[in-house]
């Protein structure tokens, strides 16, 4: 059993074997879309005051 690998196993296997740099481009990817850098004061206190504050009922026409 200790030689035992499953499909899913082989084929991750191999698919880093054929592409070496996949996990460099998932992380790129990664990066680019999820990984921000932290707003500083300035901009935390503008986007605070810019924030309009909701109404209770907000479906109302009123």
């Amino acid at each position: 059993m200790a030689k035992y690998q499953s499909e899913i196993t082989q084929f991750l296997t191999e698919l880093k074997s054929e592409k070496p740099n996949l996990e460099a481009e998932q992380q790129a990817g990664r990066a680019l879309l999820w990984d921000k850098e932290p707003l500083s004061v300035e901009d935390q206190r503008r986007a605070k005051a810019a924030k309009l504050k909701q109404r209770a009922y907000v479906y109302s026409n009123d």
